[in-house]
Order: structure tokens, then sequence, then C-alpha cells
């Protein structure tokens, strides 16, 4: 059976150059993916990804692999880069992909109401056309004198006093105009009455609900990363984007021969449990407040595990302890 699976046919050809370079070096050392995680400071499972094309190396995984290597790094982080080009353009069109396909389906969901039916067409016409026929009448009536017979010019009134043009006629305007206001505002009360389903129509005009704090936006996270602070607890680090350049390692000991860790992302406001050079059997734990959460190496050859990730406000309220199947326990300060 082939050591390795075929990588995936979506793969970016640079990014599959990448990714066979990396296999080439590791087959050249006869390391296995357990070893090379453990000499990098990598999980294997990370390894395992990045060997696989299904996630892209950090470049610090890279530097750590051509060290235990021997193999010159300059070569394989020209490669990284590159092939960290092609896999952001995929990032990008994959984001431009879905963002027309979202875009297509809101267009198709407001399409389904459709044009208005015929007779409301036809209503909102004559409506539109009385208005129009009421505005030119209301317009004549305003404005004094008509078009006298062809040939003659048209007569102004020769004084403000007259029946048509006089100050009773501006304030009857005056009045009409007031009385269409308050039928409007009527309307508008009524209207919003109705909406909010009953109450008291005054609250209904005049009072604007506060914003729920529920409402308030998620913090935005760097790219990679997919969860931060209690969304995080339970989680896998590598798979969640919280290690290679956004970890650190927050305290230590030694119990035997085994070194356990707490590891720390700030990012991610979360903490875990590692040890490496460990052996089958071994386990690991890491505890905040009453929340524990464990890893084991159950694969004979396997020197390295970790725990899933437990949310924390600052890497002082973790603690990790190591039990050996030697029977040896320790934890860190």
């Amino acid at each position: 059976m082939p050591r390795w699976r075929a990588l995936p046919d979506e793969l970016d050809p640079q990014v599959r150059e990448f990714v066979e370079q990396l296999r080439r070096v590791v087959d050249r050392t006869g390391l296995s993916v357990a070893a090379v995680a453990d000499r990098t400071g990598y999980g294997k499972s990370s390894w395992e990804r990045y060997l696989s094309g299904r996630l892209l190396a950090p470049k610090g995984a890279i530097v750590a692999l051509a060290e235990v290597t021997g193999t010159p790094p300059i070569h394989l982080t020209t490669m990284w880069e590159l092939a960290e080009r092609a896999w952001s353009r995929s990032e990008l069109r994959h984001d431009r992909t879905m963002e027309a396909v979202r875009i297509a389906q809101a267009r198709a969901a407001l399409g389904e109401f459709g044009p208005p039916p015929p007779e409301t067409r036809e209503s909102q016409e004559t409506s539109e056309a009385s208005e129009a026929r009421e505005g030119s009448a209301g317009r004549a009536a305003v404005t004094p004198g008509v078009a006298g017979p062809a040939g003659v010019s048209p007569t102004m009134p020769s004084s403000p006093s007259s029946s048509e043009g006089g100050p009773a006629a501006a304030a009857g305007s005056r009045a009409g105009l007031f009385l269409i206001g308050v039928v409007g505002v009527v309307i508008v009360v009524v209207g919003a009455f109705l909406l909010t389903g009953g109450g008291d129509p005054k609250q209904a005009v005049g009072t604007t609900k506060s914003p729920s704090p529920s409402a308030s936006s998620s913090p935005v996270l760097p790219s990679g990363v997919l969860c931060t602070g209690a969304d995080c607890t339970g989680r896998d680090a590598e798979e969640m984007g919280c290690s290679g350049d956004l970890v650190a390692t927050a305290k230590t000991a030694t119990v035997g021969t085994t070194l356990v860790e707490v590891r720390y992302s700030r990012t991610c406001g979360a903490a875990w449990g590692r040890i490496t050079q460990a052996a089958q059997g071994d386990s690991v734990g890491v505890t905040v407040g009453s929340v524990r959460e464990t890893g084991s190496i159950t694969v004979a050859g396997d020197t390295i595990a970790y725990t899933p990730m437990v949310a924390v406000k600052d890497a002082a309220e973790a603690r990790a302890c190591a039990v050996l199947a030697s029977g040896q326990q320790g934890c860190t300060g």
C-alpha cells in the first residue's frame, strides 16, 4: 500500500507541488508522521493535514521541518511563499463564489413575490389619474385667470377682493391643507397601531426600542481562527486555528523524562495541556476552575498528546497535569 494518499484534484498546482515536496523531504528521512510531529513540536494530526493538502502548513512548521531533516530552509520557505499566495487566491475565489451564490439566492427569494396583480396596477393607475385631475383643478383654483378666445389676451383680476382670489379663498385653502395634514397623521397612528398588534398608538409612534444586548456583533477574528472564548472549549486547537504563531507555552513541568505544558492562545482566549517525549499509555489533563479536558497517547510510537481547549481569561487560570503509564504524576505550578 502506498504511504501517501492521492492529493485532492481541486488543489491548486502550486500548492500541490509544495505538498509533494514536503512528502519527499519526509520520505528521505524515513521518519513517521508521529516522529516528525514530535521533533518539530507540531501535532501529528496537524502534519497529517499538511501532508494531505487539507491545510497549508504555517511557516514555523516548515522551518522546523527543515531543521530536523537537514534540508536548506531557503528552498522550502521559498516554495511555501508561492504556495501561500496560491492558497490565498483559492480562498478569495471561494469567498467570491459563495457571495455570488448568496446574492443569487436573495434575488430569487425576492422574485418569488412577483409584480403586483393586474387589478392592483389598474387601481393604482386610476388613483394616480384621479390625483392628477384633482391637482390640476386645485392649481386652476389657486392661479386666477383663464385663457380667452383666440386673439384675446387673458385678463387678470384687477383687485384681490374678487370672489375667486380673495382672502376668503386663501383661508379656505389653508384650512383644507390643515385638514389633509390631520387626516395623514391619523392614518399613520392607526397604521402603527395595527402593525404592532395593539397597544397604545402613542407608544407605537413615539417610542424607539433599544437594541437587545444579545444583538451585539461577534468579535472579528484573524483569518483562519474559527473560535474564541467559550466557543473554543472542548475544541481541537489545531482545527480551530488557535495554534501555530498564535500559541505560547505559559507553564511547564517535568515528570520523569516527559515534559508537560500549558499552551495558551491569547487570540482564542483558550488554553490546553500538552505532553512531549511521552509514551503509549501516558495522558495529560488541563483544569480551569471546574472544567477539565484530557488527552492521551494510544498508538505505539507516538510521543506527543494534547487536550482539547478550555476557555480562559488569563493563562494563569490553567493547570496541566501528566499521568504516566509508569505511575508517575506531576503538574505545572
